[in-house]
């Protein structure tokens, strides 16, 4: 008979870790994906190891995947874990800071020996009482020795037996929670089926053999069930941010009835947008894997030329190298975006951590004066919002656009309620198709300042483009001083405009108070949720979190003038401040600031606005 008590609790926090080699990622996406069909909301945090294969066993080597779930928005990850799951003495080490006081420890006992341990950096061999976990639910179960026994009548290598574990620790985290088995099932099925079947019985197995070793044997005091979430009605998907900024794009392109080109090279962390780009095919994308990423961004400006909705994925050392084109893609007025997914730096840095240190070179980072328009996502769903956004500005105002992720969003989940396309304008790039009266002048102007976009072969539309200043109107190519002038002004004239095309500046919580607390791209959810701590407290803070950087919003200097302070949070040492400093001098800006491949934890935010507070 079942002792346990069965506790219904509103949020939970699981951290699966282990070597990098133990599927600690498929582990922990089955999970989420599990309570997302339950109708939880999650939020979800990989959490890779920098090095390709860092030595087994090693603090350095160690695999991550945190999600949080519950009845309620999940809005970030979660700072700390109810639940870790550790394969190794190594994912134990690394993550021990993770734990709240009241967590359980689900540890492979198996993997406590003394190479392990020392591998691990441990000096004795007690790792429990090393790391100070007495007063903490610690189990050591078995658990690749039970997996072994478990699957030892199905014929596989020891190798591949061993590699089932992971969906052991799987089973016992879905007994614990109350998770049905169902999906996790299906999924292994679909991989496997056809390919090896037997791999996928093994896992299937293994699933099992973990639910029942939780059921049967009472290591477990409780469980715990967790209710459905209260999501606004809809179909809704778990997404990446890396997918949603796909999905964006393909968007964006069937709204402006154009085909879809992507050349890039890939790189950490935005290689996904490029793979997931590469198989749609049927909806007429276009993919160049280019040699370098100067040939990424080369081959897009040619397709942009060519009559394409172009774009080019990359990461901050790789926006560095597509700079001088970029330069070209501004001086021929030609529409690109140019997502950057942001990571560690500088050079090659952190390449698997979260940072947003290519704000000040998304704004500057080019020769002469260049002018772009900059716009940043928040979260992993809105990435495809943003994408959609980025795009329409690109292609309606002929200008390139730099769209910001991050690691933390790109890599991370959530629920999306997958849109109608219906709900979504047209866009309507300036495309010309015949020779107006008087001829064609490829750099006069509309209304936004966008010149006209004519594509190669019709009659009538010849035209030069090219990295050389040109002449206002001819499009030939001129050095005469006064119309340099002329050209500088109008393109930064052009970028201002969309100003009038974007929304008003928004703040959450009340429009005046204490503090205001200041951010922009993936920081949103943690300070949105340090801020709704602080109001429940009776506080009076609100939070103004910026998505359109370049040009900024109209409304900001009517938000920031009703707030005693003004915070600005990020990942970086200071360059969104900076940049407020000097597009809105009249206000004096606090910091608070963070460069540790890591995203902020709500525990920290809230200490750092109460001090403000004082």
């Amino acid at each position: 008979m079942d002792n346990t008590f069965v506790k219904e609790v509103h949020d939970v926090v699981i951290r699966f870790s282990g070597d990098s080699g133990d599927g600690m990622q498929l582990t922990g996406t089955l999970f989420s994906d599990t309570s997302a069909l339950l109708g939880n909301d999650i939020s979800t945090f990989p959490d890779y190891p920098a090095e390709i294969r860092a030595p087994q066993g090693t603090v350095a080597g160690v695999s991550g995947f945190q999600v949080h779930f519950g009845d309620h928005r999940a809005l970030n990850p979660g700072d700390y874990c109810d639940v870790l799951v550790a394969m190794n003495p190594a994912a134990l080490k690394a993550n021990r800071k993770w734990l709240k006081t009241s967590a359980t420890v689900i540890l492979d006992g198996d993997s406590v020996t003394e190479e392990n341990l020392k591998k691990a950096g441990f000096q004795t061999m007690d790792p429990i009482a090393e790391l100070n976990l007495e007063g903490y639910n610690v189990v050591t179960p078995n658990i690749t020795s039970m997996t072994r026994d478990a699957l030892k009548d199905l014929g596989l290598d020891l190798k591949s037996v061993v590699k089932c574990k992971n969906m052991f620790a799987l089973g016992i985290c879905f007994y614990i929670y109350h998770r049905p088995e169902d999906h996790a099932k299906n999924y292994l099925q679909s991989k496997f089926a056809k390919k090896n079947p037997l791999v996928a019985e093994a896992n299937i197995k293994a699933i099992d053999a973990g639910y029942n070793y939780a059921a049967n044997t009472h290591q477990f005091a409780n469980t715990y069930t967790i209710a459905p979430a209260k999501l606004e009605k809809g179909t809704y998907r778990s997404i990446s941010g890396n997918v949603a900024t796909a999905w964006g794009l393909m968007a964006a392109a069937e709204k402006a009835n154009l085909p879809l080109f992507c050349g890039s090279y890939p790189i950490t962390p935005a290689t996904v947008i490029l793979e997931e780009l590469a198989k749609r095919r049927d909806l007429g994308v276009k993919t160049v894997q280019a040699e370098d990423e100067i040939a990424g961004i080369c081959t897009a400006i040619g397709a942009a030329y060519a009559g394409n909705f172009a774009v080019t994925t990359t990461s901050g050392p790789g926006l560095s190298l597509k700079s001088e084109a970029l330069g070209l893609a501004v001086m021929t007025e030609l529409p690109l975006v140019v997502v950057d997914v942001q990571r560690g730096g500088p050079s090659t840095g952190l390449p698997t951590k979260t940072e947003q240190s290519d704000l000040v070179q998304a704004l500057y980072g080019r020769n002469g004066e260049c002018p772009v328009v900059v716009v940043a996502a928040s979260s992993p769903s809105d990435c495809f919002h943003y994408a959609f956004e980025a795009s329409r500005i690109a292609l309606e105002h002929m200008t390139p656009v730099i769209l910001l992720s991050d690691g933390f969003i790109a890599n991370g989940s959530e629920p999306w309620r997958i849109p109608s396309m219906s709900d979504y304008p047209a866009i309507n790039p300036p495309i010309v198709n015949e020779a107006p009266e008087g001829g064609f002048m490829p750099y006069a102007r509309n209304e936004n300042y966008a010149r006209g976009w004519a594509f190669p072969g019709k009659p009538g539309l010849q035209h030069r483009v090219g990295g050389l200043e040109k002449d206002a109107l001819k499009g030939t190519i001129s050095h005469d001083p006064a119309n340099h002038q002329l050209m500088v002004n109008n393109r930064a004239a052009k970028v201002a405009k969309v100003v009038d095309d974007i929304p008003a500046q928004t703040v959450f919580g009340a429009e005046e108070g204490d503090l205001l607390v200041v951010g922009w791209g993936g920081t949103r959810g943690h300070l949105q949720a340090a801020v709704e701590q602080l109001q429940a407290d009776g506080k009076k803070v609100s939070l103004c979190h910026f998505n359109y950087i370049n040009p900024l919003p109209k409304g900001v200097e009517e938000i920031f003038k009703k707030f005693k302070k003004i915070v600005v949070c990020e990942l970086n040492e200071g360059q969104f401040a900076n940049y407020l400093r000097a597009k809105q001098q009249q206000f004096c800006y606090e910091q608070y600031n963070k460069c540790e491949g890591q995203p902020f934890t709500v525990v920290e935010l809230v200490k750092k606005f109460e001090t403000l507070l004082k």
